[in-house]
């Protein structure tokens, strides 16, 4: 059950709220989505909230790094081994990765400037819009939190923050892969050996093609969760605000002034 039903007669949405989540259109940064496509395919799209081709690419990523062991060179390389690098790179692989990886960072920024402009129209609109939804398995509504927790709670686990403001799609997909990525990786054996003081053994364990992908995908759970809590605040007062003063402000209300006052 909703709070709203469209009339049909509204052209744009800045905001949909859904058992799955809070979807909103707000201005953001093309530069800082198309770096984000740069730094893990797929994360620029997620940021948009363009879920499907945001999976797709990254699905590819995984595929195809683990497939040309991109990572692996890419650790060789920073470590000066060169040869070993150029050893490793599966070329038949590596190939496939560059137009797509390019394709991620254009698409991004374009998307990125189309839906900031989408925006604009939306705000100038103003139309009403779903803010409350109940239905057999979930309830969600608009409300105010606090960012700082999305980031502590990111920190935790990746997937947490998300959860923490209802961006259900995304924690689910954000807590799987890091739970491939930590398990691949050997992180939590690596750890271990660590406390237990074994810095060799601990350094041997590790798998640093899969380890390679935690870094970004800890990073973009933090950005996505705090960006996301920030902006559904701002979308909430922006509703609260439409709300009272088509309720409560249809008339001017007229302040008496004593005739001293007037003086």
């Amino acid at each position: 059950m909703n709070n709203f039903n469209s009339t049909n007669r509204e052209r744009r949405f800045k905001a949909h709220v859904s058992a799955l989540g809070t979807t909103q259109l707000h201005l953001r940064n093309p530069y800082i989505i198309a770096w984000w496509s740069a730094a893990f395919p797929g994360f620029g799209h997620l940021l948009l909230s363009k879920y499907l081709r945001g999976y797709a690419l990254f699905l590819w990523e995984i595929l195809v790094n683990n497939m040309a062991n991109i990572n692996l060179a890419m650790v060789y390389s920073f470590t000066g081994n060169i040869e070993l690098a150029k050893e490793v790179l599966e070329p038949r692989w590596m190939l496939l990765y560059i137009p797509v990886y390019i394709y991620a960072i254009w698409d991004s920024y374009r998307t990125s400037v189309d839906m900031n402009k989408v925006f604009l129209l939306a705000e100038h609109e103003n139309a009403d819009f779903n803010s409350y939804t109940i239905g057999a398995v979930e309830v969600n509504y608009l409300d105010k939190r606090r960012p700082i927790m999305a980031i502590v709670w990111s920190l935790f686990t990746p997937g947490l923050g998300q959860l923490y403001i209802h961006r259900v799609l995304t924690a689910i997909f954000t807590m799987s892969f890091i739970i491939i990525f930590v398990y691949f990786s050997n992180l939590l054996v690596a750890t271990h050996y660590l406390f237990l003081g074994e810095i060799t053994q601990a350094t041997q364990v590790l798998d640093p093609q899969w380890l390679l992908f935690i870094p970004s995908h800890v990073g973009f759970s933090i950005y996505d969760s705090y960006v996301n809590t920030v902006e559904n605040n701002k979308l909430y007062e922006s509703e609260q605000r439409k709300f009272l003063k088509e309720k409560y402000q249809q008339s001017r209300v007229k302040i008496p002034v004593t005739v001293d006052e007037v003086k």
